[in-house]
């Protein structure tokens, strides 16, 4: 079965920092663009950022370019979102996802993942 299971989600004060790691099990996603979403109460599921099989490219939204990288250890089947500057408006939900492909034209929509955890609450307070 497969599993992607996120972790490190908590409370922060407004500019601190969470490191977020999503664990996959079942099967290798080393061959896989990878991405992180988010979603806020009352909002859609947005795009944060994703990283290319090799982690050689990564893509972030706008709201988050500057703050947050994401990274990976293929050994580990494992990929990261480190979170710093925290902002009130990160608060949200965040998933992380996998993709069919090792990398791809566009990153940021849903449809393009077929594989998704169960995400875990960041909340930033001001």
């Amino acid at each position: 079965q497969v599993q992607l299971v996120e972790s490190g989600g908590g409370l922060v004060q407004a500019g601190g920092s969470l490191r977020l790691s999503c664990a996959a099990s079942g099967r290798s996603f080393s061959s896989n663009a990878m991405a992180w979403f988010r979603q806020a109460p009352g909002k859609d599921r947005e795009f944060v950022a994703a990283i290319t099989w090799s982690g050689s490219r990564t893509f972030y939204a706008d709201s988050v370019k500057g703050r947050f990288t994401i990274s990976r250890d293929n050994a580990k089947n494992t990929i990261y979102l480190q979170m710093n500057t925290l902002k009130f408006e990160d608060t949200a939900v965040y998933y992380c996802a996998a993709s069919r492909l090792p990398q791809m034209f566009g990153y940021a929509a849903e449809g393009d993942y077929p594989y998704w955890g169960q995400g875990t609450q960041v909340t930033v307070s001001s």
